[in-house]
C-alpha cells in the first residue's frame, strides 16, 4: 500500500493549515493522515487509490453511507439549484422542524443552528436565561463541542479549563461530576441545587469510548432536576436519530429531557445543529423571548432538504433495522474474538455504534455476560470491571489502541475512528460482507 499522494498533500497542508488539518482528531493518525478522495457506499478511497471499509462515516452523520439514494440526492440538488441561501425563512425548515417534533419525545419546538457545538453553546445560554441561574453540571469525560462552558476538567469543588484560552472565571460556573455516579450528582444538588441552571449530559458517553448509563442513572437526573427547578439537557448530537431510531436515545431509555441538542444526522451529512424542547423553554430564544440566538446560515435550505429526506428515507426503508442488525453482528463477533484472544478487553456500543475498549483487568469467570456490547447489566460477570465513567475509559490502554490496533486495521483496509475514544458507526450502505471482512481483520490485529 502506498500513501505517497497523501504524504504530499499533508506536506502542502502543513504550510497553510495549523497542524495540517481543520479539526485535531484528523491528525491523530501517525505519522500523517491519509487524504480521502471520495466515498463509495460503505467505503472510502484515498488520494492514492486505496480502498477502505469506512466505520467512521464522517464521525457519525452519514446514516445512509456515501452513496445517497436517488430521492435524497434529487432533493439536495433541487434545493441547491434554486439558490444556495436567502437570509429569509423557507418551507423546508418548517417541514424538518415538524418532522423532528413529531418523532422526538422531548421536542415541541426547534431552533436550527450550524453545528453541534453551536447547539450546545445555545442550549447552555438557554438554560441560564430560562432559569436565571449560572451553574451548569457536566459529566467528566463527556463532550459538548468546542465551547468555553464545557471545556472544563476537575471535580465539583475544583473545576478548571481543559484548554488554554478559557478563563478560570468561566470554568467556575461549570460543575463536572462522574458519569453514572448517583451519589456524586445527588450530593451536588443537595449542596448547590438552587444555583444549577441545568445538567448537560450525553445519554451515552459517545465521544469517550462509548459508556452506557447504569440502570436508573438518567431517571435520577430527571428526578433531581425537576425537584430543584433545573433543566435536564440531553446532548444527542451523536446519538440523535442513530440510537433509538427516530425517537433518539431518549426514546430508547424512556427518559424525556427538557431540552435536546442535535447535530450530524439531522442535517443529512451537511453542517447542522439544532436545539429542541418544550415550547415554553424554546420560546425563550429571540425574537419570541429574551435569550439572544442568531446565525446567518441557520436553517440553511440545502441542509434542511438533506436532513428531511434522509430521515424520511430512513423511516420508510427499514434503515434502522439494517444498521442495528449489522451493529449487533459486529459487537457479537467482536465479543467472541475478545473472549478468545483478549478477554480483558470490553466491547461497547448499541444499535449502530461500536467500539473495542482496551480495558486492562481480566474479568472474573461467570456464565452471564453481555453478548453484543456492554449494557451495564448488574448480572454480567464483567459488571464491576467494565467502564462506568470517562475516567475509566481514560485509564484503558489508549496508546496501544492508537499505535497498534489502528494501523493494523488500516493496513488490512479497515478505517476505524482516529483514536481510542471516538465511536464507530454503521451505515445503510454497509453489508454483511463488510462485517465479515472487518471481524477477520480484528482477529489478525488483536
Amino acid at each position: 500500500m502506498t500513501l505517497k499522494d497523501s504524504r504530499d498533500l499533508y506536506d502542502r497542508a502543513l504550510s497553510v493549515l495549523p497542524g495540517g488539518v481543520n479539526s485535531p482528531v484528523r491528525a491523530s493518525i501517525q505519522p500523517y493522515p491519509f487524504f480521502v478522495e471520495r466515498g463509495d457506499g460503505g467505503h472510502v478511497i484515498d488520494a492514492d487509490g486505496n480502498r477502505y471499509i469506512d466505520w467512521v462515516m464522517g464521525l457519525g452523520p452519514l446514516l445512509l453511507g456515501h452513496d445517497l439514494p436517488q430521492q435524497v440526492q434529487s432533493a439536495i440538488q433541487k434545493q441547491a439549484s434554486a439558490g444556495p441561501m436567502y437570509g429569509a425563512p423557507t418551507e423546508i425548515e418548517v417541514e424538518l422542524a415538524e418532522f423532528v417534533s413529531r418523532h422526538v419525545p422531548s421536542v415541541e419546538k426547534v431552533r436550527f443552528v450550524n453545528s453541534g457545538t453551536e447547539a450546545t453553546v445555545s442550549a447552555v445560554r438557554l438554560a441560564r436565561g430560562y432559569t436565571g441561574r449560572e451553574k451548569i453540571v457536566v459529566m467528566q469525560g463527556g463532550y459538548h463541542g468546542a465551547q468555553e462552558s464545557t471545556l472544563v476538567e476537575g471535580g465539583p469543588e475544583s473545576p478548571s479549563p481543559s484548554t488554554k484560552g478559557v478563563p478560570q472565571s468561566f470554568a467556575e460556573h461549570t460543575i463536572p461530576v462522574p458519569f453514572n455516579d448517583t451519589e456524586a450528582i445527588e450530593r451536588v444538588f443537595e449542596e448547590r441545587g438552587e444555583e444549577i441552571a441545568g445538567v448537560l449530559v450525553e445519554p451515552i458517553l459517545a465521544n469517550k469510548g462509548i459508556v452506557s448509563p447504569v440502570d436508573g442513572y438518567h431517571e435520577t437526573l430527571r428526578k433531581l432536576t425537576r425537584e430543584h427547578g433545573s433543566l435536564l439537557v440531553f446532548d444527542e448530537v451523536i446519538t440523535g436519530f442513530r440510537v433509538g431510531g427516530l425517537a433518539c436515545a431518549q426514546g430508547k431509555f424512556d427518559v424525556t429531557p427538557d431540552v435536546t441538542t442535535f447535530g450530524k444526522i439531522v442535517g443529512g451529512g451537511f453542517p447542522v445543529g439544532a436545539i429542541g424542547g418544550r415550547a415554553e423553554i424554546i420560546e425563550s430564544f429571540t425574537p419570541s423571548g429574551d435569550v439572544f440566538q442568531a446565525g446567518t446560515f441557520s436553517g440553511h435550505p440545502v441542509t434542511m432538504a438533506a436532513g428531511l429526506k434522509t430521515l424520511k428515507y430512513a423511516a420508510e426503508n427499514d434503515v434502522y433495522d439494517h444498521v442495528n442488525d449489522l451493529g449487533e453482528q459486529l459487537r457479537s463477533g467482536l465479543t467472541d474474538i475478545c473472549a478468545d484472544q483478549a478477554p480483558e478487553y470490553t466491547v461497547a456500543g448499541t444499535d449502530s455504534i461500536f467500539k473495542v475498549l482496551f480495558t486492562r483487568e481480566t474479568p472474573v469467570e461467570g456464565e452471564s455476560h453481555c453478548e453484543a456490547g456492554c449494557e451495564q447489566r448488574t448480572d454480567c460477570a464483567r459488571y464491576t470491571r467494565c467502564p462506568k465513567t470517562g475516567a475509566d475509559v481514560g485509564n484503558t490502554e489508549i496508546e496501544r489502541w492508537n499505535r497498534l490496533l489502528w494501523p493494523a486495521m488500516f493496513d488490512q483496509g479497515v478505517f476505524l475512528s482516529q483514536n481510542g475514544f471516538e465511536s464507530q458507526f454503521v451505515s445503510d450502505s454497509h453489508t454483511e460482507e463488510d462485517v465479515e471482512q472487518t471481524l477477520e481483520a480484528y482477529k489478525h490485529a488483536l
